[in-house]
C-alpha cells in the first residue's frame, strides 16, 4: 500500500529496444530513431489485490445496483438488454471519437445507408455480444475482434489477429518518437494475453476490481493495431456477466466513462505505475451510475406498451395490436417485418403503420419509398436520454 492507500501491482517495466522504419516516412528525427522505450506490463494471473476500503465501498454499491437491475428487470425485459447492449456499444465508440446518433446506428443496424460511424458502433455490438456470450477465452476475445474490425477500411487485415509489430499512442505517425505510451514489443503479446485471460477468469477475487484491471491490462497490453479500446472494456463486461452477476443485461458502463474522458485517460496511465484504485473506482462509479439509470429506463420501458394501447385503442388480436406487442420486443423494423412477421396482407400493413404513425408511436428513419425502416420514437428517444442522464450524474459527482 501507499501513504494514500492506493490498490498496487506489479508496475510496467520500461525496456530500452531497438527500432527502425519498415515504412520510411515523416521526418528526418523520425527516420534516425534507433530506439524506443517500451512498457511491459506485470503478469497479474497469480496477483494478491487488496482494495482500500473506501474503494471497496464504491464496488459493492455497484455489484447491489448492477445485480438488482438483472434481477428485477433482465428476465422479463428482452428489449432492455438488447437496448443496452446498444447503448454500450454507442458510447464505447463515442469515447474513440466514433459519432453518430441514435437514429443514424439503428439505420446501420437495418442495412440503410449510414456513416463510417454508425457502421463502426454496428460492428462494436457484434463485438460486445459475442464476448458478454462467452466463453471468455482467448478464442473468444479474438472472434470479437474479428467482428469489430473485419470492414475497416485500414485494420481490416489485422482483424481477428495479434499485432506483428510495434504500436504507439500519441506523437509522430511515422515513429514513437514523443509518443505518450508505447505498449511492449509484438512478440510478449501472446504470453501477456494468455496471462490477462488466466486472471479475467478467476474466481477468487471481486469483481468490480477484477473487471477494472483486466480492461486496463488490456489497454496495456495493446494487443491489436486498432479496437484495443473498445475490445477492453468489452472484456470488462463479460467478466461481469461470467461471474454471474448481470446474467442477462449489460450496463452502459461507457457512457459514463465516456464524461469522464480525462479522469479515465489519467486512471488508465495510472496503472502503468501500479496503483489500481483510480481505473477501479472511476469503473464502480460508472458502474453504480449506469445501472441505477438503467433501472429507471426500464421502468420507463415496462410502462410503454399500456400507454401506446391507450393512444391507439386497438381492437383485441387486430393487426394494430400485433404490431405494438411487436414494437415492444422490437423497437426498430422494416415494412417487410411487419408484413411478414405478422402475415399482413400489403394493404393491411401499410394501414396498421400509417395508423400508428399517426398516434406518434413510430417514426420513419430512412427516406426510401419502398421498405422503410421504422422506429419506435419513444424507445429511441429513451435510448438517448439514457446516455444524457448518466453522463449528467457523473459529472455532477465530480
Amino acid at each position: 500500500m501507499t501513504e494514500h492507500g492506493a490498490a498496487l501491482i506489479p508496475a510496467a517495466e520500461r525496456v530500452v529496444v531497438p527500432w527502425r522504419q519498415s515504412v520510411k516516412g515523416g521526418t528526418i528525427d523520425d527516420r534516425r530513431l534507433a530506439e524506443v522505450t517500451v512498457s511491459i506490463p506485470a503478469r497479474i494471473s497469480g496477483v494478491s489485490l487488496s482494495v482500500p476500503p473506501g474503494v471497496a465501498a464504491e464496488c459493492d454499491e455497484a455489484v447491489r445496483a448492477i445485480a438488482s437491475l438483472d434481477a428485477t428487470h433482465g428476465p422479463q425485459l428482452r428489449p432492455l438488454a438488447t437496448m443496452l447492449l446498444r447503448a454500450e456499444s454507442i458510447a464505447s465508440s463515442k469515447i474513440e471519437h466514433e459519432i453518430a446518433s441514435v437514429e443514424d446506428y439503428v439505420r446501420a443496424l437495418h442495412g440503410a445507408k449510414s456513416n463510417s460511424s454508425a457502421l463502426s458502433m454496428v460492428r462494436a455490438t457484434g463485438a460486445l455480444d459475442r464476448l458478454v456470450s462467452g466463453p471468455l477465452d482467448l478464442e473468444t476475445l479474438l472472434d470479437a475482434h474479428r467482428r469489430l474490425m473485419r470492414d475497416d477500411p485500414i485494420d481490416g487485415p489485422y482483424a481477428g489477429r495479434w499485432r506483428d509489430m510495434q504500436n504507439w499512442i500519441g506523437g509522430s505517425d511515422h515513429s514513437p518518437r514523443g509518443a505518450i505510451y508505447v505498449p511492449p514489443p509484438p512478440d510478449r503479446v501472446p504470453g501477456l494475453m494468455k496471462d490477462l485471460i488466466d486472471f479475467a477468469t478467476r474466481d477468487d477475487i471481486a469483481v468490480i476490481p477484477q473487471a477494472a484491471i483486466a480492461h486496463a491490462q488490456l489497454e496495456a497490453i495493446h494487443p491489436f493495431t486498432d479496437g484495443n479500446g473498445r475490445i477492453g472494456r468489452a472484456l470488462a463486461a463479460a467478466v461481469v456477466r461470467r461471474r454471474g452477476i448481470a446474467r442477462s443485461v449489460t450496463i452502459p458502463v461507457a457512457s459514463a466513462l465516456a464524461a469522464r474522458r480525462s479522469a479515465y485517460f489519467q486512471a488508465l496511465n495510472d496503472f502503468h505505475a501500479g496503483d489500481t484504485e483510480p481505473i477501479i473506482s472511476i469503473i464502480a462509479t460508472a458502474s453504480t451510475v449506469a445501472a441505477e439509470e438503467s433501472m429507471v429506463t426500464a421502468s420507463r420501458l415496462a410502462e410503454l406498451p399500456n400507454d401506446w394501447r391507450e393512444r391507439v385503442r386497438p381492437s383485441r388480436a387486430s393487426a394494430a395490436e400485433s404490431l405494438l406487442d411487436k414494437l415492444a420486443e422490437e423497437p426498430v423494423v422494416t415494412t417487410e417485418d411487419v408484413e411478414d412477421d405478422l402475415g399482413l396482407s400489403v394493404a393491411t400493413t401499410h394501414r396498421v403503420i400509417d395508423r400508428l404513425r399517426g398516434a406518434g408511436i413510430i417514426r420513419p428513419l430512412t427516406s426510401r419509398t419502398r421498405n422503410q425502416v421504422w422506429g419506435a420514437g419513444d424507445i429511441l428517444d429513451e435510448l438517448a436520454d439514457l446516455d444524457v442522464r448518466i453522463a449528467a450524474r457523473v459529472r455532477a459527482k465530480e
